[in-house]
């Protein structure tokens, strides 16, 4: 065996770091604090070395944060500040709870429509047994509160021990606005409530928008469409709004970071890395990673992406060739040392695109920042690891890498 052979493949380090303020310096404090974890770890940087950083973070030292009055002041001159019917919102305290906090103080009336069994990223209402012993088509029915305590009763979050429907209504009108609840999967039934609709879906909100409109709503905005531009000094996301917003304080929230500042920055770090230790090291910020909890059903992919903003060399997808494939069939009366050299062989030899081919067959076909994301969001947590940058080497090997 050669004595260079490398026996470890991916890395993935999380990195300790000052807690982050507003006004920091976030790009100086990334790169030292990488450089810090090397030095006293004992790992030395390489090209295409991966360093990603939460959007929390840098959201905070844009100090990118606003208020409900914010928020209920342009709910109110966009949607008319009476009856607004607000659709399909996630069932999250941290998430929705103080946005719908805003909106409720900017009209008189909220027709809150809720999708059922569970919200988009998996949160359940109710389960679907529940839907099938009820006898309930959840694709065509639509329950009004009265009918859905009847068949379902108070049902609490499985996690948070929440009744979200009781939640969200109590928050409503402690805001001095009205509140109807009604229960329904299609965009449309919420205009034979009102014609101004505020769609607060995530991933499949351009749809619920084209649909709305396509059946006469006279005033459709998504949570993307809200605090696009400062009010009154607050904080604002030019791409994406209210989308990928947190719980700040009681009557704040922390708003994804603001796109083109982001981009400047994932820039400006890998050209700092380059001064630094002559190494190209691609940078990532990342929001939520894109996987799904087998118990609870969610789905962590609250953020409307999981690359906020990276460097070119993130850009696409894997082009892999799947081992197992070759080891099973094309190289099926091999092994040893003579298997191995004939796979390094094969993956040398690749050429173009695998897509399509039959040895890239189970190969993940995901965009190269949403599998770093998601490896980032599980590497950091959410909680007190005090990790928010992670530091990946050997992504970009593979077999034949020394």
């Amino acid at each position: 065996m050669s004595t260079t052979e490398r026996n470890v493949g991916t890395i993935s380090r999380g990195i300790r770091c000052p807690i982050i303020r507003e006004g920091d310096d976030i790009g100086k404090i990334v790169v030292d604090s990488v450089l810090k974890a090397a030095e006293t770890d004992g790992f030395a940087l390489r090209d295409r070395d991966i360093v990603c950083v939460t959007e929390s973070v840098v959201a905070r030292a844009q100090g990118n944060y606003a208020s409900v009055d914010a928020i209920a002041a342009d709910v109110k001159a966009k949607l008319g500040g009476e009856t607004v019917g607000v659709i399909f919102p996630i069932l999250s305290r941290n998430r929705f709870a103080i946005c719908l906090r805003g909106i409720a103080k900017g009209a008189k009336k909220i027709v809150l429509m809720l999708s059922y069994p569970s919200d988009e990223v998996g949160n359940a209402l109710i389960t679907m047994d529940q839907v099938d012993e009820a006898g309930i088509n959840p694709y065509s029915d639509v329950l009004d509160l009265a009918k859905y305590r009847e068949l379902f009763g108070e049902n609490k979050h499985q996690f948070t021990g929440v009744d979200y429907v009781q939640y969200y209504s109590d928050l409503i009108k402690d805001c001095g606005a009205e509140v109807e609840v009604i229960f329904a999967n299609h965009a449309e039934e919420i205009l034979n409530y009102t014609k101004n609709v505020l769609t607060c879906d995530i991933h499949t909100r351009e749809r619920s928008k084209r649909l709305l409109k396509a059946a006469g709503a006279e005033n459709v905005y998504g949570l993307d469409d809200i605090l696009t531009a400062s009010v009154d000094g607050s904080g604002f996301n030019e791409t994406f709004g209210l989308l990928g917003s947190n719980k700040a304080t009681e009557d704040t929230v922390k708003l994804f970071p603001r796109s083109a500042e982001s981009q400047q920055l994932v820039e400006a770090v890998q050209a700092d890395f380059k001064e630094r230790t002559g190494k190209n090291v691609e940078v990532m910020i990342y929001g939520d990673g894109a996987f799904k909890d087998p118990v609870g059903k969610i789905w962590e992919l609250a953020d409307p992406r999981v690359g906020v903003a990276y460097t070119k060399g993130l850009e696409g997808t894997p082009n892999e060739l799947k081992l197992k494939y070759l080891a099973d069939n094309d190289f099926a009366d091999l092994s040893g040392d003579e298997l191995k050299d004939a796979i390094k062989g094969r993956i040398t030899e690749k050429d173009g695109s695998l897509v399509g081919k039959m040895e890239s067959e189970g190969t993940t076909p995901r965009q190269l920042t949403d599998l770093i994301g998601s490896l980032c969001d599980l590497t950091s947590g959410s909680g007190d690891k005090g990790t928010p940058i992670v530091f990946i080497q050997g992504y970009f090997d593979n077999y034949t890498t020394d």
